[in-house]
């Protein structure tokens, strides 16, 4: 049986200015990582091979995917193919969770 990741227990990484990610947990083609945002924090475009999940915990996310606009309030969720060009702006401090297939070597602690 595996053991219980408690989030407090994972030191948070900053990712840019006002964007903190803890990597939870991952296996092998599957990672989970929360992400806090302060409110006005902007995680620049990006893309990369990983499909993605991004779930809003609390808070509101304004997703920018491939040029539209989605306003994401607790309780929504979002995918993202591999490779689709993506970003986001926190309107209110925001906790996601993200999964991601298969898991970011450079999100692994």
């Amino acid at each position: 049986m595996a053991d219980a990741i408690k989030a407090t227990d994972v030191e948070a990484v900053e990712m840019v200015p006002g964007v903190w990610r803890r990597t939870l947990a991952w296996g092998e083609r599957l990672m989970v990582v929360q992400v806090t945002l302060e409110e006005g924090a902007v995680v620049p475009a990006h893309r990369h091979p990983h499909e993605q999940i991004t779930y809003i915990v609390e808070g509101e996310l304004s997703m920018q995917v491939e040029g539209q606009t989605h306003v994401l309030r607790a309780g929504d969720s979002l995918l993202f193919p591999s490779d689709v060009e993506h970003g986001a702006t926190a309107l209110q401090h925001t906790i996601v969770v993200d999964t991601f297939s298969p898991p970011r070597e450079d999100y692994k602690l």
